[in-house]
């Protein structure tokens, strides 16, 4: 009888933590997103500047990646990217 009410106490205990840690987490999450919802939405990105005379594919090149990196990063939406990007090669 000692050996099963310990089990249910530990159990109890276990449970009551584990539901505890759960609501924490939960609500820090929360509070993450409003933050998110609450920041202003960044400004639009300037548009690259002209590439230099002389050697012009390797300036593309080196826009493009300049391109992808900023879509990774998040500063920069699909649509944004692929109108950028179809300027930069149309160029």
């Amino acid at each position: 009888m000692p050996g099963l009410l310990r089990g249910v106490a530990r159990t109890a205990v276990v449970a009551g933590t584990a539901t505890a840690v759960s609501n924490r987490v939960s609500r820090r999450q929360a509070g993450r997103w409003a933050q998110q919802e609450a920041a202003p939405a960044p400004a639009p990105e300037a548009s690259p500047p002209p590439p230099p005379p002389g050697d012009d594919m390797s300036s593309r090149i080196d826009q493009l990646k300049e391109l992808g990196a900023l879509k990774e990063q998040g500063l920069l939406t699909e649509a944004e990217f692929a109108e950028q990007k179809s300027r930069i090669l149309s160029s």
